[in-house]
């Protein structure tokens, strides 16, 4: 049985401590978008306000395929609002300082799945009852590796493998399942001409990609080089997301030397299968409890006991060590330091049955939650219906 959420009934919402005041620099808005990712939104911000980029400040990235609310500062921003076809930006107050990732606590979610038969939302229901002993894997879901095209090789691997010329190959030509149908026709010229430089430019239209083709008609070995000139925030994204990676999989493997094989399930992501704690019994979850992973960079020390071995296990597929875990050659891009929570718990969990306007005879279940920044509500409509046998098409 597939469950499908309706677009119009995803909402997803950050919950801000801040409180603008009517002093400082930096003017506070509020930013709603549909079906557009957060950089997009804020990139057509910026031309229409002709602003540069350091002049913008948000907490975090929303995911594309949902209605959300975030915010945002612009230094020196004006008092106006936007309203466009995708998003709408309304201005809140100013504040003393940006607004960053340390100004809100968690997002709030609303979700409702729709075409249930009753053998399926009572299975979903009995899932649910789980989730607060069980937790959830604090796993990054699908929306994190965006950047990651059909081959399903990471950027930031092929650079850290030292191989520059093929991780601009995979920025510039690889297609990718979100592309538009411009940006694939681009890329396609892009990899039928690849080293004749000059060619490829005077075919492609003006674009970042027809830029940064130009730089390498000039020097056309110095892939690097051209590499450095994608945006910076574009970059961040690809080690991000292979870090990402990396932190999914010591969390996978710590999972598996932690639980028994009868208290976990296989779950399928994006990036491959991982294992999710169910019905886990009593010193299975007094382990996974309270435990944090340190992000994989050499910027940290290599963690010990059991997380290093899951480091260890992650790492030795890819033929790298802890200590490569260094971005070089690039100044303003590295591999983040800190710890991530192993589990998460949803708060506030309500949920509501009712009948389906959309398909006749078929039930649907309204989900409403709160959770901790950085956690994703899909990895929790996943776990309560692939557990169940059945799948989610969040579109």
């Amino acid at each position: 049985m597939k469950l499908k959420c309706q677009p119009e009934d995803f909402r997803v919402e950050e919950l801000p401590v801040v409180t603008p005041s009517q002093r400082g620099r930096y003017m506070f808005y509020r930013l709603v978008k549909r079906d557009l990712g957060t950089i997009e939104a804020v990139a057509s911000i910026r031309r229409r306000w002709n602003l540069d980029p350091r002049q913008v400040q948000y907490g975090g990235l929303k995911d594309r395929h949902a209605i959300t609310t975030q915010y945002l500062t612009i230094s020196d921003g004006p008092q106006n609002s936007i309203t466009d076809a995708r998003y709408s930006l309304e201005p809140l107050g100013r504040l003393p300082r940006p607004y960053s990732s340390q100004d809100f606590r968690g997002n709030r979610f609303e979700l409702v799945m729709r075409d249930l038969t009753s053998q399926t939302l009572a299975a979903i229901l009995a899932e649910l009852e789980t989730l607060a002993p069980d937790g959830l894997p604090n796993y990054f879901d699908d929306q994190r590796f965006g950047s990651v095209g059909d081959s399903g090789q990471f950027i930031a691997g092929a650079w850290l493998a030292g191989n520059h010329e093929h991780a601009l190959r995979l920025a510039l030509a690889e297609d990718n399942a979100f592309d538009r149908s411009t940006a694939r026709s681009a890329k396609k010229l892009v990899r039928e001409l690849w080293g004749r430089w000059a060619e490829l430019k005077a075919a492609l239209e003006r674009s970042s990609t027809r830029s940064i083709i130009t730089y390498l008609v000039d020097h056309p070995t110095d892939h690097a080089g051209a590499f450095a000139r994608l945006p910076r925030e574009i970059r961040s994204l690809y080690f991000s997301a292979f870090q990402s990676h990396l932190w999914n999989t010591m969390l996978a493997r710590f999972i598996e030397r932690t639980a028994p094989e009868p208290e976990r399930t296989a779950i399928t992501l994006k990036m491959g299968t991982l294992p999710f704690p169910r019905q886990v019994g009593q010193e299975t979850r007094a382990r996974l409890a309270g435990q944090s992973i340190p992000f994989p960079s050499s910027r940290s020390p290599m963690p010990e006991d059991s997380i290093g071995e899951a480091a260890t296990l992650a790492l030795e597929p890819l033929s790298l060590s802890w200590s490569d875990l260094k971005v070089r050659k690039l100044k303003d891009v590295f591999f983040s330091k800190g710890t991530r929570d192993a589990l998460f718990y949803p708060r506030a969990l309500v949920h509501e049955v009712m009948d389906d306007s959309l398909h006749l005879k078929r039930k649907a279940i309204r989900l409403s939650f709160e959770l901790g920044k950085g956690s994703y509500a899909t990895i929790l409509v996943k776990r309560v219906t692939r557990a169940t046998g059945s799948s989610v098409e969040l579109s």
